[in-house]
């Protein structure tokens, strides 16, 4: 017989975020949900993080990686330590709301089919505005160009309710997404190989692939600074995200729509490179080449992988349709000014 509360693990991932700490572990500590655990995995800080985590708040449990393994690595570290039916991966610069777990309980109690929830996620100092990396949801479109209700390319939407239905997703944001841990057993764990963002699309990808829903729960509300660990507008993030979105497309997409869609997606980023050039944006133009250098030096790894997610993908691409965004989202922003969620995604 099913728990009416499930054991839930919170997995809080830390490098050197002692400043962010405080505010974190007071808020968790508030939550009305009774049943969690709290996982610390420290990513072999030098700040000193562990030894305040341990004196201050004894709950919580400290694991030290034994280096800077990154999101993927980080976060499989903790996921192997867990307890709990459910994990919860969460930024260490969040602040959370007492009732935040109940919602997202609730989801998963719903339908054994949804593996995957996160809760609404608001900025942090303008608690009135959406947080650029989670929002209230993320979807993507067929180019692997992310997008979220709250927030398209870098325009950021207040939180007006205008996305407080609770619904399907493409992907949930890793800065707080809830997972069934028995579903790693089929779609497997977050990819090292990504190192740090869009790791968590991609592993929603293949939960998709495997017929499982992810969703939002609008009435769990956090707070999320954003860039405590990488800045928004550094050229990691820039390198990252255009590296990691080809490299899911590669994995994931089957090979009837890989050779239409990859090609144009190249094409869309040397258009970006274009642009960076005639802009003098010299961190964008380093960000793209290295990118692109680094897929075509990982092509065996990258087909590898691919064989690994076609070879157990229980559903066609079409049956995903739904979900994506069948036009490239950087040409209606830019070009046609489609800037919000509600204004691009009309069905």
């Amino acid at each position: 017989m099913k728990l009416s509360k499930p054991l839930i693990s919170i997995i809080v991932l830390n490098y050197n975020g002692k400043r962010f700490l405080e505010v974190l572990f007071d808020s968790l500590l508030k939550t009305t949900y009774s049943n969690y655990e709290i996982i610390m995995v420290d990513n072999h800080s030098t700040d000193d993080s562990i030894d305040y985590v341990e004196k201050k708040y004894p709950l919580v449990k400290v694991y030290d990686s034994g280096g800077n393994i990154g999101y993927s690595g980080g976060n499989n570290f903790g996921i192997e330590r867990a307890n709990g039916e459910f994990v919860l991966l969460l930024n260490n610069d969040i602040e959370v709301t007492p009732g935040w777990l109940e919602p997202i309980i609730n989801e998963f109690l719903s339908d054994e089919n949804i593996v995957a929830c996160q809760p609404k996620i608001r900025h942090m100092i303008d608690k009135d505005s959406f947080e650029y990396a989670g929002a209230s949801g993320g979807f993507m479109d067929i180019f692997g160009y992310p997008f979220l209700r709250g927030r398209v390319m870098d325009t950021v939407e207040k939180d007006n309710g205008q996305y407080d239905d609770n619904v399907d997703l493409f992907w949930a944001s890793g800065a707080s997404i809830a997972i069934r841990k028995n579903v790693f057993e089929h779609s497997g764990m977050l990819d090292n190989d990504f190192v740090h963002h869009m790791e968590e699309i991609d592993l929603c990808w293949r939960m998709l692939l495997q017929g499982k829903r992810i969703r939002v729960a609008t009435d769990s509300i956090i707070y999320h600074y954003a860039g405590g660990t990488i800045k928004p507008s550094s050229y990691k993030k820039m390198y990252w995200n255009h590296r990691n979105s080809i490299f899911m497309m590669i994995k994931n997409y089957s090979t009837h729509r890989l050779l239409y869609l990859l090609p144009a997606r190249i094409i869309l980023d040397k258009i970006t490179f274009l642009k960076a050039l005639l802009t003098f944006d010299k961190k964008l133009m380093k960000a793209l080449f290295n990118a692109h250098l680094w897929l075509w030096s990982n092509i065996k790894l990258m087909v590898k992988k691919r064989k690994e997610v076609q070879s157990t993908r229980k559903i066609k691409d079409k049956e995903l349709d739904k979900l994506l965004f069948h036009r490239s989202v950087a040409l209606r922003y830019f070009l046609w000014n489609k800037k919000t969620f509600n204004k691009l995604w009309r069905r």
